[in-house]
């Protein structure tokens, strides 16, 4: 009996660690990786490693009593808060848009000042 309790509440706590983990880590990677010179490996490289700790950490969750698919929906759950959690509390990677040095286009369908015809 205390089992079938214990094991979504701990279900749940570990989607939540492994939530931080994973969208931790994007925030860290797109921080750091922005400014480095090989980009595509930071992203690729903190891709590989997230997910495999996060699969691994579903994994070790069917190890827990009960049913395997109410354990995994708990920390799928625990996940999901996690990820709304780091949506509302990290801040952005960029505090402003990078410049390009390109003129910025207009919208498509505004009209631009002064673009008119001459009357």
């Amino acid at each position: 009996m205390m089992s079938e309790l214990w094991s979504p509440a701990l279900a749940v706590v570990t989607g939540i660690l492994l939530g931080t983990i994973f969208f931790g880590g994007l925030w860290w990677t797109v921080r750091r990786g922005i400014s480095s010179s090989r980009t595509g490996l930071w992203f690729m490289g903190s891709l590989l490693l997230r997910i495999g700790v996060v699969m691994t950490g579903f994994y070790f969750l069917l190890d827990l009593p009960g049913d395997s698919w109410k354990t995994l929906l708990a920390g799928l759950l625990g996940f999901t808060i996690a990820r709304l959690a780091a949506t509302r509390l990290f801040p952005a990677p960029l505090s402003a848009p990078l410049s390009t040095g390109l003129p910025a286009e207009p919208l498509a369908g505004k009209p631009v000042r002064g673009a008119g015809h001459a009357s």
